[in-house]
C-alpha cells in the first residue's frame, strides 16, 4: 500500500477544509475535486521565473532559447539511439519513419514533410536510395516527379533500431506528466500551423524576417 500517498491526499483534505476558498465549494466529493482543479490552474496562470528576467530578458528570448536547446537534446538521444545500428544520421530514419507511416510520396513532399530545403533534402533521398532502403518510381500523374517509398530492407533496418528511438523520444519529453505532454501539443501545433505556410512560400533570406514580421506581428505590438 502506498501510505506515502495516503499521507499526502489527508493533506490535501486538511488544506481543503482550513482554505479560505474552500466555503466556495460543496463539502464532498464533488467540491473537494473542483477545489484542487482550480488550485492547480492557478499554479500554471502563475509567471514563472526565468534566467535574466530580471534584467529585461523578454518570454520570445527564453523562448527561443529552449528550443534550440530542446533540439540539441533530441538531437543527442536520437545520436545514441542509432549508435552500432546502419544509420548514418537521425535524418535517415526520421525519412523512413515517415514513409512507412504515410505511405509512398513525391521526393518533394517528404522533403516537406520534414522541413528541410530541397538540396538537403535530395542528398537524403539519393543516400536511402544508395543503401536500398526506399527506391523511386515515376509518377503516373507528373511524368517530372519521382515517387519515393520504403523498401523491405528499409523497414527491417528501420525495426531493428526502433527499441531505442522510442525510448529517446520518451526521454525526450521527461517528466511530463500526460496532460503537461497534452498542453504541449496544443501549443506547438499551434506555432506549427503558424510557421508552416511562412516555410512554404520560401521567402529569401534576406527578406524573410521582415516580411514576416510586417504582414503576421506588427499589428499585435
Amino acid at each position: 500500500m502506498n501510505y506515502k500517498l495516503i499521507e499526502e491526499v489527508l493533506q490535501l483534505i486538511k488544506n481543503f477544509d482550513t482554505s479560505i476558498d474552500s466555503k466556495y465549494y460543496s463539502k464532498d466529493l464533488a467540491g473537494f475535486k473542483s477545489w484542487i482543479f482550480e488550485s492547480e490552474k492557478k499554479k500554471v496562470a502563475e509567471e514563472p521565473d526565468w534566467e535574466g528576467k530580471e534584467n529585461g530578458r523578454t518570454p520570445e528570448s527564453i523562448i527561443n532559447t529552449l528550443i534550440v536547446h530542446m533540439n540539441r537534446y533530441a538531437k543527442t538521444y536520437s545520436k545514441s539511439a542509432i549508435c552500432n545500428s546502419r544509420f548514418a544520421t537521425q535524418e535517415d530514419f526520421i525519412y523512413l519513419i515517415n514513409l512507412k507511416a504515410y505511405g509512398a510520396m513525391t521526393k518533394t513532399d517528404l522533403i516537406k514533410k520534414n522541413i528541410h530545403e530541397k538540396p538537403v533534402g535530395m542528398q537524403i533521398i539519393n543516400r536511402l536510395i544508395k543503401k536500398g532502403w526506399i527506391e523511386q518510381n515515376g509518377s503516373l500523374e507528373d511524368r517530372r516527379s519521382k515517387i519515393v517509398l520504403i523498401t523491405p530492407d528499409g523497414i527491417s533496418v528501420l525495426d531493428q533500431s526502433m527499441k531505442k528511438i522510442k525510448q529517446a523520444t520518451e526521454i525526450v519529453t521527461g517528466n511530463l506528466s500526460y496532460a503537461e505532454k497534452i498542453e504541449l501539443i496544443k501549443l506547438l501545433q499551434k506555432l506549427e500551423n503558424f510557421h508552416k505556410p511562412i516555410f512554404a512560400e520560401n521567402h529569401d533570406s534576406s527578406q524573410l524576417i521582415d516580411r514576416v514580421y510586417s504582414k503576421y506581428l506588427i499589428h499585435n505590438n
